[in-house]
């Protein structure tokens, strides 16, 4: 573990320096984006510190750098390819920066709100460590939004058109700018935005069986990790436990750990002996006095490997007769840890997961001033996500033997992928907006995937690398996420946006923008 954090940090910057030199192909051009984002992620570390020892946090600093570098790069992608776009229309540079600006900060403010917004459900978890993920996230996001709207853009408006040097931007390159006819989009998105249009049901039948397929990955599959299994590499913890599986039997690995009132020690051994899986129950130390009375340590060692089903049945057994014997009795231990965060978990799961679903319905009907669009557009990032996490489960099986997922895995990755996926989904149906307010439907979403199609995927490639990169960690927890999360971007980007909300907005038409008008005449898109 020592030095993990580091290696992650480095792996990530080098990941995203990479694929932004590879996206923009200018020697100049990515350093800036790197910079400002490396910048923030530093911010971003002394405030979340700042935060951990003043509120008690428990969070894992690595997954915040990761969100901080991935969606400030994703920022700067949007708004430096939207500011490419209008260098090819505008002779003034810093005119071409102020239109980009305003045509696509509103996307990217909505997006990080809603991002922070799902955060921030968090803090209702009884998971502490799920409580601080969420406080310490939305503080690194906010840091690299502010980043990209504000260093950012004043330095691209101080360098000028010469940061895209070899390949500079100019109007007499684009037709508009002559006064020609509007062009038609064209490219490899465009040629797949006019065949889904053209055959929407197909289009959208095949995608939606693809995730639905993925989704069964899910069925039958272990959720929740024994100590042992928590770990992707060797460690001394895990060697002991699995050393002392080898030589003594299951239950003595992880014994159940008992604290009662002196006067109920008699009576609850009696029972706890009495328990089916226990082999012994001794008392296991000296007593002790706290809460103004007289405690005794008591240890029952069960037949059931701990963490297990049959441990959980153990330590259900041992809280009944605790109950039956003195309420005050405490039944604790690893098995009985692990249920109580099992427990947690899925109380959080239930609860939090539809509260994220609306934080995204509400900011999506706010910046597309629709109530179908938010309902389509949350309803596919559902499916897509159901379908990431099985396709990222069976995965992991095949390659890395994982014998199930950690119990954290579903509500995390659902958190992630949805906010994630929905930041794609603001940005594409903004720009359908826009086209459609001077095209027809077909025609907007053509321009709309052509326009954001390349960006949309470099985003989606950035993001997922950098969530790949959490594999570094010697955590199965983290690996899990990584690769779930970034398999998920991908298959958002990829075959969501590209093929799945085309297809569904082509066959709802104009009717998806209700109650306000599709198309509104005069306006500029």
């Amino acid at each position: 573990f020592v030095g993990a954090d580091f290696t992650l940090l480095a792996v990530t910057i080098a990941v995203v320096a990479v694929l932004l030199l590879l996206t923009y192909r200018s020697p100049i051009l990515w350093i800036v984006p790197l910079v400002v984002i490396a910048l923030a992620d530093g911010a971003s570390s002394s405030l979340t510190s700042f935060l951990g020892e003043k509120l008690s946090l428990a969070f894992d600093a690595g997954v915040i750098s990761v969100l901080v570098f991935g969606t400030g790069a994703n920022y700067a992608l949007l708004l430096i390819s939207r500011y490419r776009e209008e260098l090819h229309v505008q002779q003034d540079q810093r005119s071409a920066l102020a239109t980009a600006w305003s045509r696509i900060i509103p996307a990217i403010v909505t997006s990080n709100v809603t991002v922070v917004l799902s955060l921030l459900t968090l803090m209702v978890a009884l998971m502490p460590a799920t409580r601080g993920l969420g406080i310490a996230a939305a503080a690194g996001l906010l840091l690299a939004l502010l980043a990209v709207v504000f260093p950012l853009t004043a330095l691209l408006a101080l360098l000028g058109r010469g940061i895209f040097w070899p390949f500079i931007p100019r109007p007499a390159h684009h037709h508009e700018a002559q006064g020609g006819a509007e062009e038609e989009p064209r490219g490899l998105f465009a040629a797949v935005a006019r065949a889904v249009t053209a055959r929407p049901v197909i289009s959208g039948l095949a995608a939606l069986a693809i995730l639905v397929a993925g989704g069964l990955g899910l069925v039958g599959t272990q959720i929740g990790l024994s100590q042992s299994e928590q770990f992707a590499t060797a460690s001394e913890s895990r060697s002991g436990l699995e050393t002392m599986a080898a030589h003594y039997p299951a239950g003595e690995a992880g014994p159940h750990t008992v604290v009662a009132p002196a006067s109920a020690a008699d009576g609850f051994l009696a029972k706890a002996k009495q328990v089916e899986g226990v082999q012994r129950a001794h008392v296991s130390g000296k007593p002790f006095t706290a809460d103004g009375g007289t405690w005794v340590p008591i240890s029952v060692t069960g037949t059931a490997e701990p963490e297990t089903a049959a441990a959980t049945a153990e330590v259900d057994a041992l809280r009944s007769a605790a109950t039956d014997t003195d309420p005050r009795i405490l039944v604790g231990g690893t098995s009985a840890a692990a249920a109580d965060v099992h427990d947690a978990s899925v109380r959080d799961l239930t609860l939090i997961a539809p509260l994220i679903v609306l934080v995204v319905l509400v900011l999506l009907g706010v910046l597309l001033r629709s109530v179908v669009a938010p309902i389509v557009l949350m309803a596919l990032t559902g499916v897509s996500t159901v379908g990431a996490i099985g396709i990222g489960t069976l995965l992991g099986e095949a390659l890395f033997d994982w014998p199930g997922l950690d119990i954290t895995v579903p509500l995390i990755a659902f958190l992630f992928l949805v906010a994630l996926g929905v930041d794609y989904s603001i940005f594409l149906a903004h720009r359908i907006r826009q086209e459609n307010r001077a095209h027809p439907m077909r025609s907007a979403l053509v321009r709309a995937v052509s326009h954001t199609g390349v960006v949309i995927t470099s985003a989606g490639v950035v993001l997922a690398a950098v969530f790949a990169a959490l594999g570094v960690l010697p955590l199965v927890v983290l690996g899990q996420l990584g690769l779930i999360v970034g398999l998920g971007v991908l298959i958002d980007t990829v075959l969501v946006r590209t093929v799945l909300v085309p297809a569904v907005f082509t066959l709802i038409g104009d009717r998806v923008w209700w109650p306000t008008a599709a198309v509104q005449p005069g306006s500029t898109p």
